[in-house]
């Protein structure tokens, strides 16, 4: 079994990527790699993906949520987040339960051991920033958020969160 990268792979010796260095997505891109590669072995060292993480912080922030909000919240299309939601309830890290009135829905919920999962889970992904990070100050760091947040909301209306090219 290979390792997975630490970081996006360099350009081949020679190979210089400066016209698509002048793009910010370009950039965020490469960025993202990056992380991505480093969060991976992190997360999926507690039986966690990219995925199950996200949908279990959602859950612990929005007791109850139902998963057409869950899927809405994380722009995942319904048949990937019962995939999701499966995986979660069958590691028993949440529960879902009958929304009174609603026959079609599902409250999700964490359980202890999901609770538990999420504190362990966001210390090492904390840890990870700060590796990933250590070379921005804080200060730098809350800028960093504050940008991409602020692109973020100056999507178009409908468009933020899908796949650029």
């Amino acid at each position: 079994m290979t390792r997975p990268r630490r970081t996006a792979p360099p350009a081949p010796a020679g190979l210089s990527d400066a016209n698509l260095r002048q793009f910010i997505g370009y950039n965020m891109k490469r960025a993202y790699l990056t992380i991505d590669a480093d969060i991976r072995p992190t997360i999926e060292a507690l039986g966690l993906r990219p995925a199950t993480f996200s949908a279990l912080a959602v859950i612990i922030e929005n007791p109850d949520i139902t998963q057409t909000i869950l899927g809405q919240a994380l722009h995942i299309e319904r048949s990937g987040v019962v995939l999701i939601v499966d995986e979660l309830e069958g590691a028993d890290l949440i529960s879902r339960n009958k929304v009174e009135g609603d026959r079609r829905s599902y409250a999700l919920r964490a359980t202890l051991a999901g609770q538990r999962m999420w504190a362990t889970a966001c210390k090492r992904v904390q840890e990870h920033d700060n590796r990933v990070l250590a070379r921005l100050s804080p200060e730098e760091r809350t800028l960093l958020k504050d940008l991409l947040n602020r692109v973020e909301a100056a999507a178009p209306s409908g468009r933020s969160g899908e796949e650029t090219p």
